[in-house]
Formats: C-alpha cells, sequence, structure tokens
C-alpha cells in the first residue's frame, strides 16, 4: 500500500510542476508564444485558466493527502525507540569502561618527559609591592 501511495505521490508530483509550468504568467500572451499575434487563443476563448487551475488544485490535494498518508505510514513504522530485535552495530560500546577519577588526563611515568628543578623557574618568597601615591 505505501508504495502505491509514493509512486502516486512522485507522479502528482511531476503534474503539479507541469501543470504550473503551463499556466500562462500574469499579463503573458499565451498566443504570442507559438507565433500569432492574438492572446488567448491558443486555449480556447476563456482562455487556459479554468482548465489548469482547476487541474493544478485537484493535483496539490491529491499531493497533500499523499503527504499525509505517508506521514502517517512513516510514524507507524519508527516503533516509538523500540529496540527490541533490533542488531547490535558496535558491541563494543556496551562494555563497560572504568571511569577516571578525575577529569583531568593522566600521564603514564613512561610517557613523561624527564626534567629536572632546574628548568622551572624561580619564584621570589617575598613579592614587591608597589609604593602608594597620593
Amino acid at each position: 500500500m505505501e508504495s502505491i501511495i509514493v509512486i502516486v505521490h512522485v507522479i502528482v508530483a511531476i503534474a503539479i510542476v507541469g501543470l504550473v509550468l503551463l499556466q500562462q504568467g500574469k499579463g503573458a500572451d499565451a498566443g504570442a508564444a507559438f507565433g500569432s499575434g492574438s492572446s488567448n487563443t491558443v486555449f480556447g476563448s476563456a482562455g487556459s485558466g479554468n482548465f489548469l487551475t482547476r487541474s493544478t488544485s485537484i493535483a496539490a490535494t491529491i499531493f497533500f493527502i499523499t503527504s499525509l498518508s505517508l506521514a502517517i505510514f512513516a510514524r507507524q513504522n519508527t516503533g516509538l525507540g523500540a529496540v527490541e530485535g533490533m542488531p547490535i552495530v558496535n558491541p563494543t560500546l556496551l562494555e563497560q569502561t572504568a571511569a577516571p577519577v578525575t577529569d583531568i588526563p593522566q600521564v603514564e611515568a613512561s610517557q613523561a618527559p624527564a626534567s629536572d628543578a632546574s628548568d622551572l623557574p624561580v619564584i621570589a618568597d617575598e613579592v614587591p609591592v608597589a609604593p602608594a601615591t597620593n
């Protein structure tokens, strides 16, 4: 049933595009497009407005109905978040790993660079105070 609605939906969408492209714009002469000097004689004396407008509105209504029914089918097929029967794509994600004690990354002793205290800046015990100005 869903595939039939998809086929109808695509056909109606193509029909809407065709019908909109066939309609003449405001102030355009349909007869001038075919080399004739008179306007509105290609589609009869009443012009193309009635037939094409009515066909476009019917196609648009069918398009909205098929869109709504496809949305209903999609809603029914979601399963509302059920995971029963679904395959596990990556089983390693299910394994629990030990959480780190802190958020700060730890460096192993073998990876730590060898350093001594001589490369650290020397900080004086007393901090100089700026003289007070009046």
